[in-house]
């Protein structure tokens, strides 16, 4: 266990240590490229806090010079919190100053300062490694192989890979060397990165797995969330070393149970492979696997997409899999002393970490694919009519920006890739109500409605309300909720757009508040909501297609938001209830050239159909509410959808006040269920590297509709090795449900005549 400053506290200096070096005495490799001393400020240590092993005790109680000479370094706490360590990115010299080190190093010379007092060197030599000030007597670093010479590098790197000494290196190559000596200098202390730190600190406040975000203006894009990488609600402390215990395995169970960590040392030990478990810590930010025997680099690192940085100086690695190509938001890949491929090696020496990362996942083959969802088969009974129901959030071509989906690579990313999956996934599914979200104006009328013609889908859409402001250029790039359903199957006999800003401050008891004017009149989502009417059976259908507001910070919001849509939907049923009879069901007509006279006759291609139904209320007709809602269960939207009703003091509402809603609370009539409430639910329906959750529904009236089956899961085996959708397999970050209902059937039913056109046009 370290104790901080107590190790180094000298009389009358305070937590301050400073060094007695004359200022004209540093050695050549103190020096940075101006000449200045690296150390020439004062070094702070932190003494607010004790060791995570025992409870707080005084300054005083301590023994001043600590517990850790040159022989106390063994049996140290393993465990640290992680806070920021002391990098030291050297600016270095050109090839003549590397030089110079080199002779001295190779001639065995002793790198001393001669005017030292005693006191002061006997000091450096024992914590060098401990003080972190990059002061080395006496042969640390006297018998390390120089970094440039003709012949080969660290641990039997090709020397062809290696600038020439004539050539410029680049700064980040050089940060990359000076980061391998360290981990080259570390080799002999146990738990050196806990030592670097200064004193295991406790963390100043909890590491939460589901931050609250702040609330972002509306010109954000819309499609950052709360993130949900791991079970842990607080933990005081995310780092942990394990640095030279001669380590020659890791249990799985370390990384099983620790998934919170921020960073991890297992460096300076004797490891021969990591564990594909490994991917499991996806809040890494920092992996040091440096000084050991690993052989390669398992293909479950490109989960850790959080990580910033990768050592894995001198080890025996040959080669990197594309897997790192993950990894978009890494700025130190540690490779120095490996064995390296050539063309690897020079990437990174030419270009830096960045390049070398996106090389590997623009090239990051397809790899095989899931295996298919399973459909789950909830009703096998027979019945006199079925439907089956499609909703997608499909990811709109303006919100999938290398910022956000940085794994994915650009070519996958891009809109024709994915446009070309989606469409062939819509058509496979062959649903006869397709729900999308998300779908952009240019790209609803210029390929989803012509293409998904073929296929005897119409369509019905609504862009957000933004669109009204713009100009026809702009406005063709927002998104909206797209309806399609089968022609030959449903009539549409009504269609209706809720704008939810416009209701919001149009109520009467709402137009007063302020909240709603800065809170819900800036969110312009939209929900589409269509009435049909089956052709052969004369059953109708209320179809919801909507798309909530994202933000986590909005959680008010959005339960406002279904509230109001509820709302509208339970006014519009009450009316489509009293909507008259369907009397021309003519799917379609098509000429006739039998005829003997060669003139064209018009036919209408019927079966034997049924009158309208007709239904008493609104909440009798049978009901599907689909869409992205961006709640999981638990939330007041999930609530209010699942239960009818929800207080007007629900948590999610805060202390904002929206009228009525927040002093009666929300309700509607509807007996509404989750198509997957009947099986395990979903694990995911949207999947990325810092979000996972349910928040896509199907949601369904249980007195007019029956569940017969359901699109199960995607296959876990292949989530345990993809950090995120969109890939090659999954053009959307969502996934699509899809689900298959049976119509109850009506004991009373008030015959209307329907008209199905002429007597000599109907095919006998």
């Amino acid at each position: 266990m370290a104790d901080g400053p107590y190790r180094y506290q000298q009389p009358g200096a305070g937590p301050y240590f400073y060094h007695s070096h004359p200022s004209n005495q540093h050695h050549q490799r103190h020096l940075a490229q101006s000449g200045s001393p690296t150390n020439s400020s004062r070094t702070p240590y932190a003494n607010e806090t004790p060791s995570p092993s025992r409870s707080p005790v005084s300054q005083a109680s301590h023994n001043p010079y600590g517990m850790f000479g040159q022989t106390h370094q063994q049996n140290q706490h393993m465990m640290m919190n992680g806070g920021s360590g002391h990098q030291r990115y050297m600016q270095a010299t050109m090839a003549n100053k590397f030089q110079q080190h080199n002779s001295q190093q190779q001639h065995g010379q002793p790198q001393q300062h001669h005017h030292q007092p005693q006191q002061q060197q006997n000091h450096v030599g024992t914590h060098q490694t401990l003080g972190h000030q990059h002061t080395f007597s006496s042969g640390t670093m006297s018998n390390v192989t120089p970094h440039f010479t003709p012949s080969h590098l660290h641990s039997g790197t090709p020397g062809n890979t290696q600038p020439t000494l004539s050539e410029a290196v680049s700064e980040h190559w050089q940060q990359q060397l000076h980061l391998a000596n360290e981990a080259r200098a570390a080799a002999s202390t146990p738990h050196h990165h806990c030592r670097k730190e200064g004193v295991s600190r406790v963390s100043k406040g909890p590491v939460e797995s589901s931050p609250e975000h702040s609330p972002r203006s509306g010109d954000e894009e819309e499609r950052n969330r709360a993130t949900t990488t791991g079970e842990i609600r607080r933990q005081d402390w995310d780092a942990m070393d394990l640095s030279g215990q001669g380590l020659r395995a890791l249990s799985p169970s370390l990384f099983c149970h620790y998934m919170f960590l921020g960073k991890l040392f297992i460096d300076n030990n004797r490891l021969t492979s990591l564990h594909p478990s490994l991917g499991q810590l996806r809040s890494l930010t920092h992996l040091d696997a440096s000084n050991n025997q690993l052989m390669e680099v398992p293909e479950e690192i490109g989960m850790l997409v959080n990580l910033t940085s990768l050592l894995l100086f001198h080890n025996k690695i040959t080669s990197l899999p594309n897997e790192i190509g993950y990894l978009f938001k890494l700025e130190m890949l540690g490779i120095e002393g490996n064995p390296l491929d050539e063309d690897l090696m020079e990437e990174i020496i030419r270009r830096g970490s960045r390049a070398l990362v996106t090389q590997l996942r623009e090239n990051t083959p397809a790899g095989p694919p899931p295996n298919e969802r399973d459909w789950h088969v909830l009703d096998d009974a027979e019945a006199p009519e079925t439907l089956s129901v499609l909703t997608y959030n499909i990811l709109c071509e303006r919100y999938a920006t290398p910022k956000l989906y940085g794994y994915t690579p650009s070519d996958i990313l891009a809109w024709d890739y994915r446009k070309n999956l989606i469409l062939n996934e819509i058509r496979e599914h062959n649903a006869d109500i397709v729900c999308l979200q998300e779908v952009d104006q240019e790209g609803y009328h210029e390929y989803f409605r012509p293409e998904l013609a073929y296929q005897d889908y119409r369509g019905v859409f609504s862009p957000k309300t933004r669109a009204k402001t713009m100009a026809d250029r702009e406005a063709k790039f927002v998104d909206g909720c797209a309806t399609f359903f089968k022609s030959s199957k449903y009539i549409c006999l009504d269609k209706h757009v809720i704008d939810f800003a416009n209701m919001a401050i149009n109520r009467p008891d709402m137009k007063g508040e302020h909240d709603t004017f800065n809170r819900v009149m800036p969110r312009d989502q939209i929900a589409v909501v269509t009435f049909f009417e089956n052709r052969a059976t004369g059953s109708r259908l209320i179809v919801v297609n909507v798309h909530i507001h994202w933000d986590p910070a909005y959680k008010d919001v959005k339960l406002v938001q279904v509230a109001i849509l509820m709302e509208q939907v339970s006014k519009l049923a009450d009316r489509w209830a009293k909507h008259p009879a369907c009397t021309e069901k003519t799917a379609f007509q098509y000429a006739d050239m039998d005829g003997d006279d060669g003139v064209s006759t018009t036919r209408g291609l019927q079966e034997i159909l049924a009158p309208s139904q007709e239904y008493s209320n609104g909440t009798q007709i049978p009901l599907l509410v689909c869409g992205d809602f961006n709640s999981s269960a638990g939330s007041g939207v999930y609530d209010l959808m699942a239960q009818g009703s929800v207080s007007g003091r629900h948590e999610d509402l805060g202390n904002y006040s929206y009228g009525n809603f927040t002093r009666d609370g929300m309700a509607h009539p509807f007996t509404l269920r989750s198509a997957y409430s009947g099986t395990d639910e979903l694990s995911i329906t949207n999947y990325t590297p810092d979000f996972s959750d349910v928040i896509d529904y199907i949601w369904y009236s249980s007195n007019g509709l029956q569940i017969r089956g359901v699109l199960g899961n995607v296959d876990m085996d292949y989530l345990s090795k993809v950090p995120g959708f969109p890939n090659h397999h999954f053009p959307s970050d969502h996934l699509p449900l899809r689900a298959e209902f049976s119509v109850k059937s009506r004991k009373e039913i008030k015959a209307v005549e329907a008209k199905f056109g002429p007597p000599k046009e109907r095919r006998s």
